[in-house]
């Protein structure tokens, strides 16, 4: 009989590649989702064509203005554009999330893979260690790692790595194994390859999947928790076009300007939903059970 511990690796992946391609293309979530996030993308890359603004130059003589054809969604306390401010916004949230995100999801899996495949006294130690950082909350630890380093793009990517490492490195551990015993991983450890080549060749492209749908997840909630550090003060410095920190200087003029406050947080909402439903899609596609993953 046939099993996944004999079938060669490559054949395995061809056909999960296939039938994820199928699914994903049937899922209307998933396009759905993928649909809104390019669409972020995309205004993101053209905002200098799409508005003629200056996103950070203050002009005091058309502070709070209503909607108008000039100012579609009028203007801030400081006299600039809301609707240009928006659209860099995009720019800013789509640039450090993504980084971050990158970031996190590869050290974490390599460190998962490196877990799972190592095992014995080196799993034990980094689960212990796992526990400590994750029994601490995630916007907490974020605001003692920025206090303590200051404020800026580096030290907030730095600081979402710290805070979601320990979490990608569980759900891809739980994922790496399940292909650790496989016949394939055996005869690798037999032929004398080096732990990084099994983990590079073997496993990593067998849990491919896992890793697509706990990259769309974690994007949502990186993109949260930096809209949220940008709206305590402790993210974007002003005058930079960044929708937390649109939301934190505008709210105190929200009965005057309302879509100062209100249109980032559309923009922030939409974003999310996108790759919310980007996640679900990915995660039915491929049969990722995220809640089993990461026991």
């Amino acid at each position: 009989m046939t099993t996944l511990d004999t079938v060669p690796p490559t054949t395995v992946r061809g056909a999960r590649t296939a039938r994820a391609w199928r699914t994903l293309t049937s899922s209307r979530t998933a396009l759905i989702g993928l649909a809104i996030v390019a669409v972020h993308v995309v205004i993101a890359l053209l905002a200098p064509l799409l508005t003629s603004y200056d996103p950070i130059a203050n002009d005091a003589n058309h502070a709070l203005l209503g909607s108008s054809w000039s100012h579609w969604a009028g203007t801030d306390q400081y006299g600039r554009d809301v609707l240009t401010r928006v659209l860099y916004g995009g720019r800013y949230a789509l640039g450090i999330s993504v980084t971050a995100t990158l970031i996190t999801v590869a050290l974490g899996t390599v460190i998962g893979c490196a877990a799972a495949l190592r095992g014995g006294w080196f799993d034990d130690v980094l689960g212990r260690v796992l526990d400590a950082i994750l029994s601490i909350p995630a916007v907490l630890a974020l605001l003692v790692v920025v206090t303590a380093l200051g404020t800026g793009p580096a030290v907030i990517v730095l600081a979402v790595a710290i805070v979601y490492v320990p979490q990608v490195v569980r759900v891809v551990r739980g994922a790496a194994l399940a292909i650790v015993p496989t016949d394939y991983v055996t005869a690798a450890r037999a032929r004398g390859e080096s732990t990084w080549s099994i983990l590079r060749r073997e496993i990593l492209p067998n849990i491919t999947d896992v890793v697509c749908v706990e990259f769309a997840m974690r994007a949502s909630w990186v993109v949260l928790l930096i809209s949220s550090l940008s709206f305590l003060g402790f993210g974007a410095d002003p005058p930079t076009p960044d929708w937390g920190l649109m939301v934190a200087e505008n709210r105190t003029a929200i009965t005057v300007v309302p879509m100062a406050s209100i249109a980032p947080i559309i923009a922030l909402a939409t974003l999310v939903v996108g790759l919310n439903l980007a996640a679900d899609g990915l995660s039915k596609a491929w049969g990722v059970d995220r809640i089993r993953e990461g026991s």
